[in-house]
């Protein structure tokens, strides 16, 4: 579709404003969080300015489009998508030096924790938060700021911020317990209580406010500097929200606290996930005009040109588990709410059409995983791009094999990676062409198959690891699958499509890129060039790429590619949300894989 064709089909949908602002053509993009980034300036961790470089970056290296994982202020695992707030962002990537600047204020111990924490070490301390929240209460008790402007931030944003600096601070007097173990008073809310609570520590809520003010000031500057340079921000709005978070305890009737949101058993996940964010009641919510809705995007409005909406299956259906299910059946045991499927189509657009109505970003959703079938269909009417993720765009169902570039929605985001996945190269090392194995092992006792005994018929044990296992070249076809596991194929239908769907993966996957000579086992730069062509030359209108896989065009990461992963679902690990890129941004800036990424963007005529 060239850009004509392209401008008419986009300006047509729903979405057409959104579009027209954001302009209706082709675009690259890099998706980084930004505590994996650092600079020659950062103390511990990426911080809001670092983003100035990577807009630099985006600017030599063609790509306009950055896309962040969710900046909200997060709870104790560092989780982006398990935030204590659906407004407030995390403290800990402010710019230490340009809060000082703008103040006017003395900053101590910069050089303090720019020798405590090694930003060359593979993964964040995440101990520099405190160490940074210590040195900005130290400028806010220097009272050099401009009050009017704190209070007017106060007043443009009462619908959440005053709530959540209170229950930041109670959260501190409560000994850091979640909300519902708090002392009865001050978790149910009672006026009294809690209007005393805020005069005997007003100081202690007006940092609260005074942060947020800080971060919203600094990211719009960020935000302008982008735009200056030709560069959209596309920030994330998670779905969901921590059961211990400001909004759960402020508004308690729009969620649906006896269940735990999750997935359900899928092929890379065995026993599904349960994340214990709670799901939400969108009738209280609809009851209140979507206020609460309308609010999060009004907000985000101020630091983003594109949002992405997470799970947006979450809208149509969210999988709920009991609270009372034992933490180890993880999603196994849950049901989809609504439970009609017949409810699911007008569920999710009415929910799609109110976000679009109030807000100017241009909205993209993720709508990876089981998906329903009225999902993809609402969102192209709608005009609302999808994800079409390479090691998944394929036909699971006749042929099961790759979509080629060509035949992408266009209406998508094309991605060799995401944040939950593991990067490229590990993916075609480890993954493609394998089963899980833990999925494998309880479809084999679900339907009396003797595990033992088939395993070394079926699978490679050389090439199996990572809890993945590798299909033996000689299982050629699904009666010779069905033969060696001794059942008919209605007999264990699953179990088959896993073998259809992953069998001979790579050298279907090889053919498509054309290079010469027999198929390679390791994600040489040859292959991983091609790759990222490919997807760039889809025809979806955004092709945006994991920094980590652009990374790996020039060799930056050493060893097992399978470490090097922003975050392993279903599980809870100090090496989750902690991954930091190999290289400072200034080197970046100045290495000669920017110049490949531009000439590969070049080429695929989305460049700038």
């Amino acid at each position: 579709m060239n850009i004509r064709p392209l401008e008419h089909y986009l300006l047509r949908k729903a979405a057409g404003k959104a579009w027209q602002k954001i302009g209706p053509f082709k675009r690259a993009g890099v998706l980084v969080p930004l505590f994996s980034l650092y600079s020659r300036q950062s103390q511990g961790i990426g911080d809001l300015y670092d983003l100035k470089l990577l807009v630099d970056w985006c600017e030599k290296a063609g790509v306009s489009i950055i896309q962040l994982l969710p900046m909200n202020e997060v709870g104790h695992t560092f989780c982006p998508y398990d935030s204590i707030s659906s407004f407030a962002f995390d403290p800990m990537y402010l710019s230490l030096p340009a809060v000082g600047k703008s103040l006017g204020s003395t900053i101590k111990d910069i050089t303090r924790l720019s020798n405590s924490f090694d930003l060359r070490a593979r993964y964040v301390d995440y101990r520099i938060k405190d160490e940074k929240l210590k040195i900005l209460q130290d400028i806010f008790r220097q009272g050099r700021y401009d009050e009017g402007a704190l209070r007017r931030y106060k007043q443009e944003n009462s619908y959440w911020v005053s709530d959540f600096a209170l229950y930041k601070v109670l959260k501190s007097y409560q000994g850091q317990k979640p909300w519902y173990e708090w002392e009865a008073p001050y978790r149910d809310r009672d006026a009294a209580s809690l209007e005393s609570f805020t005069r005997a520590h007003i100081q202690e809520i007006d940092f609260q406010v005074w942060l947020q003010w800080q971060a919203a000031s600094q990211f719009k500057e960020i935000k302008a500097y982008a735009r200056s340079r030709g560069v959209f921000l596309k920030g994330d709005l998670p779905l969901l929200v921590s059961r211990d978070s400001a909004d759960v305890w402020v508004r308690p009737d729009f969620f649906k606290l006896e269940y735990a949101a999750g997935a359900p058993p899928d092929m890379y996940c065995a026993k599904g996930q349960r994340w214990g964010m709670p799901s939400y009641n969108w009738a209280k919510i609809a009851e209140d005009g979507y206020v609460y809705v309308k609010e999060k995007l009004t907000y985000s409005e101020n630091f983003y040109d594109i949002l992405r909406i997470d799970h947006v299956a979450g809208l149509f259906r969210i999988w709920s588990i009991p609270y009372g299910e034992p933490l180890e059946n993880k999603g196994l045991n849950g049901f989809f709410d609504p439970q009609e499927e017949a409810n699911w189509e007008g569920h999710g657009r009415k929910l799609l059409l109110t976000m679009l109505m109030h807000t100017k970003m241009l909205l993209c959703a993720e709508d990876l995983g089981m998906v329903p079938r009225s999902c993809p269909k609402v969102l192209e009417e709608l005009g609302i791009p999808g994800n079409d993720v390479q090691r998944w765009a394929k036909d699971w169902k006749v042929a099961h094999n790759f979509f080629k570039p060509n035949e992408y929605r266009v209406l998508s985001v094309a991605m060799l990676s995401a944040h939950d996945t593991t990067n490229w190269p590990a993916w075609w090392e480890n993954e493609a062409g394998t089963a899980d194995e833990d999925l494998f092992l309880r479809k084999c006792r679900q339907y009396g198959i003797d595990y033992s005994h088939v395993l070394p018929q079926l699978f490679d044990s050389h090439l199996s690891r990572h809890g993945r296992l590798r299909w033996l070249i000689n299982v050629r076809g699904s009666e010779v699958f069905l033969s060696i596991i001794g059942k008919k194929k209605e007999e264990a239908a699953d179990l088959l499509d896993i073998y259809e769907n992953t069998f001979q993966e790579k050298e279907k996957l090889w053919a498509m890129t054309g290079l010469p000579g027999p198929m390679r086992e390791q994600a040489d730069s040859e292959l991983l060039e091609r790759i990222v062509q490919m997807n760039l030359d889809s025809a979806s209108v955004f092709s945006i790429q994991l920094l980590t896989d652009l990374l790996y065009l020039a060799g930056l990461f050493k060893g097992d590619p399978y470490e090097y992963r922003i975050n392993t679902p279903g599980t809870v690990s100090s090496k989750n949300w902690s991954l930091r890129m190999p290289i400072a941004l200034e080197e970046l800036l100045a290495h000669p894989v920017t110049d490949k990424v531009q000439t590969l963007v070049a080429h695929s005529k989305r460049g700038r």
